[in-house]
Parts: structure tokens; C-alpha cells; sequence
């Protein structure tokens, strides 16, 4: 088999075992990460209720850096900590989507913590 269809194959394997551990309440949602090779995403989302709270990403215009770089997840971690502030979400928890934390997914959750969310 392709190594890039065994990787893609083994990060879903992870992201599931990882989702059937942590789940988000309406007192404490999970913060998801996604990323592509062009961005970062982000989403504080109540699995109780099946709802989305707040969303941001790389993409917008009010994020202030534009890519999938470190400084990008940086800019997305503070603009998902204000955004879920602004709900009045105050603890989360994280969920890194079977990425490794490390560089861009530690970045985007050391600025949201930064910020005020709390873990």
C-alpha cells in the first residue's frame, strides 16, 4: 500500500480512538483542530447538544496571518479563545484530531490558553 494511504489511514484510526474519549458538554466543549497543507481550522463544538460554538481559521480576514505556519495557528488560537469567550465559554477541551502535538497544533492551543481558555 501507499505510505501516504497508510498514514492518512493510521491518523483516522488514531482520531478515532482519541473521539471515543473525549467528548464536549455545555459547560465544557471541545476545542477540534484540523489542518490542510494551506490551513489551520478550529472549533469549539458541544457534543451534548450536537452544536457548533465558535469557529475559527486561517482563511478569515480577522485571523492576521494567513497560511498553515506556526505564527497562522497562533493567530487562530487567539481568535477562537476571543470568539469563545465572547460565548461565554470558559474551560474546553482539547482535542488534536490525531495530530501530534507539537509545532502547529501546540502553538494554536498554547495562544488559546494564552487568551483565556483554560484546559
Amino acid at each position: 500500500m501507499d505510505r501516504a494511504k497508510e498514514r492518512i489511514e493510521a491518523r483516522g484510526r488514531i482520531r478515532t480512538r482519541i473521539r471515543s474519549k473525549v467528548s464536549g458538554t455545555a459547560e465544557r466543549p471541545r476545542l477540534a483542530v484540523k489542518k490542510s497543507l494551506k490551513y489551520i481550522y478550529a472549533q469549539v463544538i458541544d457534543d451534548a447538544n450536537g452544536r457548533t460554538i465558535a469557529t475559527a481559521s486561517s482563511r478569515e480576514k480577522d485571523a492576521g496571518a494567513k497560511g498553515s505556519n506556526a505564527a497562522a495557528a497562533k493567530a487562530v488560537g487567539a481568535l477562537i479563545a476571543k470568539k469563545a469567550k465572547d460565548k461565554g465559554v470558559k474551560q474546553v477541551v482539547f482535542d488534536r484530531g490525531g495530530y501530534v502535538y507539537h509545532g502547529n497544533i501546540k502553538a494554536l492551543a498554547d495562544a488559546a490558553r494564552e487568551n483565556g481558555l483554560e484546559f
